[in-house]
């Protein structure tokens, strides 16, 4: 391939790692995306965040950013130096990346045409990244500032739906000052919702992903404790009531006239945890089944409720919404993950997969819609 028809191909910045917990998981995600773009029909740029926050130049190696024997990868394993750092410029006229070490002239590295976040939860999901690439002018895929924003908070992730008239399930909001300033009021709210609802409670950081920081809570003996790992990832913690049921994921994809569900998955009961735990996502690779095993008014009415959901929080790109089926046959929205995992394992491509979207064509649609897009107002 000619020097000429090279630089006319678009190039993507692949950004993940990250500041918050997930940055693992980020890294595993990463390693699946750049091991299926397809390199005739884009240049790429692998960028990784370390957990400090730099950005840091990394190797184009998806091999070393697997989980391996329940070892989790990172960024500083990948990185070409210790202290160098990649620059995007917040800039809308000048999109070129450049990169500087310590004592050495700085280094442009081109330009971007595309970012593809791979970041998941605080300073990468949550609209904090989205906000710096609508300054810089640079195109990125999936949800703009405020979608990321409510998807990556459950507390105002639920009363939006709620407004739209999404069926959501009974929660409480225990904000910072709240436990900080009296715990023992905070406590009594707990235990009062619990009067209400019922025990087990599911204790959550209200701005985390991936099931950090969740634990299930049988009564007030285990409440402190729960309090504090939640609180551990997140100052604000949301407390959700049991809801009894099968857990049911569907996917959406921008497609050029709008947003298409997938087919439904199945998270089934996962008997060696309490519950689909960050263990039993990544680490010992709980299955789901695709297709769910759903009538075919119970899949139509699953897709309908994703893509309404996908609609109220303003998304674009792509969402994984997560529902709970009542034992009274009635759907519940858990929540929706605006940057969902590509992990081989992940439940977003699968479902795609299974719906005639193969990895590689997932990722291309994603880009193309992606720089459909303008930054800014739209």
């Amino acid at each position: 391939m000619s020097s000429e028809t090279s630089s006319q191909k678009p190039r993507v910045a692949v950004v993940f790692g990250g500041r918050s917990s997930e940055h693992a998981i980020s890294v595993v995600t990463a390693g699946a995306v750049l091991a299926a773009i397809d390199r005739d029909k884009y240049d790429v740029l692998p960028i990784g965040i370390t957990t400090d926050g730099r950005w840091a130049l990394t190797a184009d190696d998806p091999a070393r950013m697997a989980i391996t024997d329940r070892r989790l990868p990172s960024v500083a394993q990948l990185a070409e130096s210790t202290d160098g750092a990649v620059v995007l410029p917040v800039d809308p006229t000048n999109r070129e990346v450049v990169y500087s070490e310590p004592g050495s002239v700085p280094k442009a590295l081109g330009e971007v045409d595309v970012v593809f976040p791979v970041l998941h939860g605080p300073y990468g999901e949550d609209g904090t990244l989205q906000g710096l690439l609508e300054l810089s002018g640079v195109p990125y895929v999936g949800s703009g500032v405020l979608a990321s924003a409510v998807g990556q908070d459950k507390d105002y992730m639920k009363r939006v739906f709620a407004s739209f008239g999404l069926p959501v399930g009974p929660y409480e909001v225990i904000r910072p000052r709240e436990w900080e300033n009296d715990p023992a009021a905070a406590r009594k709210k707990i235990v009062d919702f619990a009067g209400e609802h019922g025990w087990p409670l599911f204790v959550k950081p209200a701005r985390a992903g991936s099931s950090m920081g969740i634990s299930k809570v049988d009564g007030l003996a285990g409440l402190d404790e729960a309090v504090e790992e939640a609180r551990s990832h997140d100052p604000k913690i949301i407390v959700e009531a049991l809801l009894r049921g099968r857990e049911i994921e569907c996917g959406v994809l921008e497609f050029e006239d709008g947003p298409r569900a997938s087919v439904p998955a199945e998270i089934p009961p996962v008997t060696a945890h309490d519950f689909y735990d960050f263990e039993a996502k990544y680490i010992d690779s709980a299955d789901g089944i695709v297709p769910a095993p759903l009538t075919p008014e119970q899949t139509a009415e699953v897709r309908e409720l994703a893509v309404a959901a996908f609609e109220a929080a303003s998304c674009e790109g792509l969402v994984r919404a997560d529902f709970f089926l009542q034992d009274n046959g009635e759907f519940v929205i858990n929540e929706i993950n605006t940057l969902p995992g590509f992990t081989p394992i992940s439940m977003y491509p699968r479902m795609w997969q299974e719906s005639g979207v193969d990895y590689p064509e997932l990722i291309d649609r994603l880009l193309q819609a992606a720089l459909r897009r303008s930054t800014g107002l739209r």
